[in-house]
């Protein structure tokens, strides 16, 4: 879908309600689904963090998502597929400025590019405690995406046409970082599987889409 109709789509996705929890819950586990239906399971104090889905043109005008692989390490969320983003910091004035900031952190989206900003539904993520706002935007992109080697890995740009396909929808054994394995759906996008709180985002961004094309 050329970039420009994506534009038009995306004003009329700002005005409708949130399809929330219910597209949430089609990309948990079993495990998972039981504590996000059990409020009392959820921190208190949670840690703030915020992502950012940008859609953006490539070279012939057609629309594509930004996903990144996250380095190795110890963090619980190493090597996972995530939206460019991170954690609330007191100098931020609001969650959409940590997207904004986060995102040009970790591979250099222009602020001044990214506009038509949408707040989505928040997501909680119990491993980690964090309770993570995503916003969907447009970045009129015009220089290349640069990383933060320290975090990002690299990047994976997905075509807009794919990202609302059916038979993405896949169900995988996972390795979790505490050496335990569960069962997961989840999206397979090139040679990765994007599971957990992001496969949750992105599925109400899919029925959001589905819902406007």
């Amino acid at each position: 879908m050329k970039f420009s109709v994506f534009s038009d789509i995306l004003s009329k996705i700002g005005k409708k309600p949130l399809p929330g929890r219910a597209s949430h819950l089609k990309m948990v586990s079993a495990q998972r689904a039981k504590i996000l239906n059990d409020p009392s399971k959820f921190s208190k104090n949670p840690k703030k963090a915020a992502v950012l889905a940008a859609f953006y043109p490539d070279q012939n005008e057609e629309t594509y998502l930004l996903l990144i692989k996250r380095q190795g390490g110890k963090d619980v969320h190493a090597h996972q597929i995530a939206l460019p983003g991170g954690q609330y910091e007191p100098s931020d004035i609001d969650l959409k400025e940590t997207a904004l900031r986060e995102a040009f952190e970790e591979v250099g989206i222009l602020q001044t590019q990214v506009r038509s900003i949408i707040a989505l539904s928040a997501v909680y993520i119990p491993p980690s405690n964090f309770l993570v706002q995503p916003y969907m935007a447009l970045y009129d992109k015009q220089m290349p995406f640069v990383l933060e080697t320290s975090e990002v890995h690299s990047v994976i740009e997905v075509p807009l046409a794919l990202l609302v396909r059916e038979d993405i929808v896949k169900t995988q054994w996972v390795q979790l970082s505490h050496s335990a394995k569960i069962k997961v759906p989840g999206f397979a996008i090139g040679n990765e599987l994007v599971w957990g709180a992001t496969a949750m985002m992105l599925s109400e961004i899919r029925t959001l889409l589905n819902d406007a094309l």
